[in-house]
């Protein structure tokens, strides 16, 4: 009797996987379309010949148009027809010889389209106009296509849809080229205008303009070569960048700024009568110094030096120093020898005290001075007694045989005093320089 085990290796049965479908017919519209783009690129050539042949004729047509429609095309046209005539004859020619050949004439035509954008970015065409000038030639381009081919094949007219895109693709690419040259240019040109600005300005700064520069100097800047002029030096603050530098001026004065390595300087015209309006407060470490008035912008080199004179008396703390308020101190600090010699010779008899009684002698003279020679108020500066001030200024004569009520000797104290306080320490001998 036979067991009803079936071999192990035998598969189980189950159901019968249905057929794959048969696979589907691939459709023919490739062959068709490929049929069809060989029949447009045909069409297209013809007509694209026959426009090549016509060059100067469709190269008239369109300086018409340009001269009709487009302003500034117009009087470039008026300035040099010829040259705009090429131009346009060039571009052209490269454009239809670009859809006869698209992979041979795509270097010429790109060189040619960024050749026009740097030649107008130079001329000052604005970039619109340009732009709108090459989307004329493409309308007239694709516009000739399609009249060659409605006269010679009108049956074939509504091939040349296949390829407009194409037409239009390589108006768009170009007028990227063209806005991509321009702009580079115009950077450059920028870059050129200020760097030669910076230049000029400089020089003006420097007092190293040569004459003839001047007028340059003067376009530049958009100021008249005679003038009355001012020069603010800025320092300290983290305001030396020209934009920070101006927040020193009251709005609406007109400078012109020159970055500098240890202060910013601007050059301001000012009227008849009046000087630049700076606020005598500034900031904490602002320091500003302002010059006197000079004539014309020859000029403006020692009004640079004035005003830096004029910075070099501000405290550190901050504050602004108009240099004709401050004349006698811009004549020991401009003269740095004969002030230190004039310190030497006013204080040097001090020398043989102790540091510190020297010191006090000299705080209370420079505080009697500071008081208007008032011993009352330079008592409640020192907190002493009035006696006790009137006592140091007599010891101060006795030691030095100066008198404080003869105005000769009064006038070489207060400078020596000034010298003591704005000269550098190291400058200074003696008792007039601390340790």
């Amino acid at each position: 009797m036979r067991h009803a085990v079936r071999p192990r290796g035998l598969p189980r049965p189950g159901p019968v996987p249905a057929p794959a479908p048969a696979p589907a017919p691939r459709p023919r519209t490739p062959r068709v379309r490929s049929l069809i783009d060989a029949d447009a690129l045909r069409v297209l050539h013809r007509a694209a010949r026959v426009l090549l042949d016509d060059l100067p004729r469709l190269t008239d047509q369109l300086v018409a148009v340009l001269q009709d429609q487009e302003p500034a095309y117009r009087s470039a046209i008026e300035h040099d027809a010829a040259e705009i005539w090429q131009e346009v004859h060039r571009s052209l020619r490269h454009s239809i010889s670009s859809l006869l050949d698209p992979r041979g004439a795509r270097d010429a035509a790109r060189h040619c389209s960024w050749k026009i954008g740097t030649t107008r970015a130079e001329q000052g065409l604005p970039l619109d106009a340009v732009l709108h000038a090459f989307r004329l030639g493409g309308s007239l381009v694709w516009q000739g296509l399609v009249d060659e081919t409605s006269r010679t094949a009108p049956e074939d007219v509504r091939l040349l849809v296949h390829v407009a895109s194409d037409v239009w693709h390589f108006v768009d690419e170009h007028c990227t080229v063209v806005a991509d040259a321009y702009r580079q240019t115009e950077r450059q040109l920028a870059w050129r205008r200020e760097n030669r600005v910076r230049l000029l300005t400089a020089a003006l700064l420097d007092g190293t303009s040569r004459i003839a520069d001047l007028p340059e100097a003067a376009l530049a800047l958009e100021l008249p070569e005679q003038g009355r002029y001012v020069v603010v030096a800025v320092g300290g603050g983290g305001l030396t960048a020209c934009p920070g530098a101006q927040a020193v001026l009251a709005p609406g004065v007109r400078v012109h700024w020159h970055t500098g390595v240890d202060a910013d300087h601007g050059i301001v015209r000012v009227g008849d009568d009046t000087e630049p309006v700076v606020a005598d407060e500034q900031p904490p470490g602002v320091r500003v110094g302002v010059s006197s008035v000079v004539e014309g912008l020859a000029a403006v080199g020692e009004a640079r030096r004035l005003a830096d004179t004029a910075l070099s008396l501000c405290p550190e703390t901050g504050g602004t120093v108009r240099l004709t308020e401050h004349l006698p101190a811009a004549l020991v600090v401009s003269s740095p020898d004969l002030g230190t010699a004039l310190a030497d010779r006013l204080f040097g008899p001090l020398a043989h005290l102790e540091p510190a009684d020297a010191e006090i002698l000299l705080d209370t003279l420079a505080t009697w001075l500071a008081c208007d020679g008032s011993a009352q108020r330079a008592s409640r500066r020192l907190y002493c007694h009035r006696n006790t001030v009137l006592n140091r200024l007599r010891r101060y004569e006795q030691l030095t045989g100066r008198s404080l009520s003869r105005p000769f000797d009064l006038v070489e104290v207060t400078l020596a005093l000034t010298a003591r306080r704005l000269l550098p320490r190291r400058a200074l001998t003696g008792p007039v320089g601390r340790p």
